[in-house]
């Protein structure tokens, strides 16, 4: 049997994942933490760790940002770069832990977006994924990213990661956390499955 990586499961729900996705309401979802998302006038540089359907890099590039989209599944980030054809979006494929190909680009980031990624990371590759997410967050920038707890789904691979252990592992590399909070899914089938998800919200220190 070949081993399940971070990105197991993905391509094969690819469909599903972009009716669900693509369904949900940007500002609904995100209404607990949205205060700490860019607003300012002048775009910012935003990545997108695991971009998925694109519904968030697109959100971003709506509001004038530049969004440097990053998605390892290929038929995710060519079936999302054709859905959304902003031009403030550049889409890459690259993986944590060490980003490789982002940081080639030279780039330092204001925000940086980590939605249900994470506990796909053993903790090694967790321990080396935080230091390389500080090194592309400017002075100041925020780092939002978001846990999932429950049972695991067939053919994918999760780590159980708490929110405390985020924090400490984040506190390490010059991220203080500003917002904590678990709670439950708001999907439907989630709910019937008891998942929650942690919500987390780190600033980069001088």
């Amino acid at each position: 049997m070949t081993p399940l990586t971070s990105t197991s499961g993905y391509a094969e729900e690819a469909d599903d994942l972009f009716i669900r996705y693509e369904s949900r309401d940007h500002d609904a979802l995100y209404s607990d933490v949205v205060d700490w998302f860019p607003h300012t006038t002048a775009p910012c540089d935003i990545l997108d760790i695991g971009a998925g359907t694109g519904r968030d890099a697109a959100y971003f590039a709506r509001q004038g940002h530049r969004v440097l989209a990053v998605e390892p599944v290929d038929v995710l980030r060519t079936r999302a770069a054709e859905l959304h054809a902003e031009t403030g979006i550049t889409w890459l494929k690259d993986t944590l832990p060490h980003l490789k190909h982002t940081l080639s680009t030279g780039q330092s980031f204001d925000f940086v977006m980590m939605n249900a990624v994470w506990m796909h990371f053993d903790q090694s590759e967790r321990n080396a994924g935080m230091r390389t997410i500080a090194n592309l967050m400017a002075r100041g920038a925020c780092l939002f990213m978001t846990l999932r707890h429950g049972p695991v789904p067939d053919g994918r691979r999760m780590f159980d990661v708490s929110g405390d252990e985020t924090i400490a592992l984040a506190k390490r590399h010059g991220l203080k956390a500003l917002f904590s909070a678990r709670q439950g899914s708001l999907q439907a089938e989630n709910k019937a499955r008891a998942i929650e998800w942690t919500r987390l919200v780190f600033e980069k220190q001088a």
